[in-house]
């Protein structure tokens, strides 16, 4: 009987290591950037966007995103919200704040993204590429980017 729970121990042991490796998303510091994906553009677009399912902060100060880079793009930007008349949605923003003990969605669609300015080719579902995210107090963390058609096919095709 011993032995059985052994056995059981180290499965679980085994399959929590693994979700590490197999999970789409990376923690640094206090941080926990989860699921990092952008969406397919139009044909032809110039901008596109950077999402994450959330940034978590679990450390007990505030954090802020900064800003990042990409090969893939001339530029990165922090938008919040949806400008009407405007090429790229949302305005500009300095940082997003990561507040202690909260977790912050960048979803498309929702309140804060991570614009790609001045793409260098096109966003095509199937790729991946990889965005670095400049956070005030942790540093610099690079997470790859997954592009990928939305389950709501209407938001299937991101137009900037």
């Amino acid at each position: 009987m011993q032995g059985c729970w052994l056995r059981v121990c180290a499965l679980c042991v085994a399959l929590c290591l693994c979700e590490g490796a197999f999970g789409h998303g990376v923690s640094v510091g206090n941080l926990v950037i989860d699921h990092p994906y952008a969406i397919p553009g139009a044909a032809g677009a110039v901008h596109g966007a950077a999402y994450m399912r959330s940034i978590r902060n679990k450390g007990s100060h505030p954090e802020r995103l900064l800003g990042g880079s990409t090969a893939i793009a001339e530029r990165v930007q922090m938008r919040q919200g949806a400008a009407s008349g405007s090429p790229l949605p949302g305005r500009e923003v300095a940082a997003i704040e990561l507040p202690p003990g909260k977790t912050i969605a960048l979803r498309h669609g929702g309140l804060y993204h991570v614009a790609l300015i001045h793409l260098k080719r096109p966003l095509v579902a199937g790729d991946r590429f990889d965005l670095t995210l400049n956070f005030e107090h942790s540093g610099s963390q690079t997470v790859k980017v997954w592009v990928q058609t939305p389950r709501d096919s209407a938001k299937a095709v991101h137009q900037h």
